[in-house]
């Protein structure tokens, strides 16, 4: 297989991670029988973390694959380029202070409402965009 190639499917694979674990599992496990709030969200952490580590490895496969095969074009690997930046954002900042407020709802906090899943769900969508036109760029 060409570097072409290999780009294209980790494109579509790390699409694919993003849509079945942010926007089917994530919500979906909260509807299972006998599965509380915080039972859910000891799952959640620990597949977001899964997650994170995974996309880590497309996200760093894809981009020695872009400077090993010399495919560096501004106009295609902006849209990778955008991931990545969005992926650094949820490590350092979004999936720590999701982690923090999950930590305190299991052990019983009663916290307010927060907007940090609604920027987190905003990510994942900008990201999962950003990933389609990457990969459909490369088919040309």
């Amino acid at each position: 297989m060409s570097h072409w190639q290999y780009l294209i499917s980790i494109a579509f694979t790390w699409t694919g991670f993003v849509c079945a674990i942010s926007f089917l599992e994530a919500w979906l496990k909260f509807r299972a029988p006998g599965v509380t709030l915080p039972i859910g969200l000891s799952i959640g952490r620990l597949i977001f973390r899964a997650l994170n580590k995974v996309e880590w490895f497309f996200a760093l496969a894809a981009t020695l694959l872009v400077f090993y095969g010399n495919s560096y074009k501004h106009s295609e690997t902006i849209y990778l380029a955008i991931p990545i930046l969005l992926l650094l954002l949820q490590t350092i900042w979004l999936l720590p202070a999701m982690d923090k407020r999950a930590e305190l709802i299991i052990s019983g906090a009663e916290l307010p409402r927060s907007t940090l899943h609604f920027y987190y769900i905003g990510a994942e969508l900008i990201k999962v965009i950003s990933l389609v036109i990457f990969g459909v760029q490369l088919f040309r």
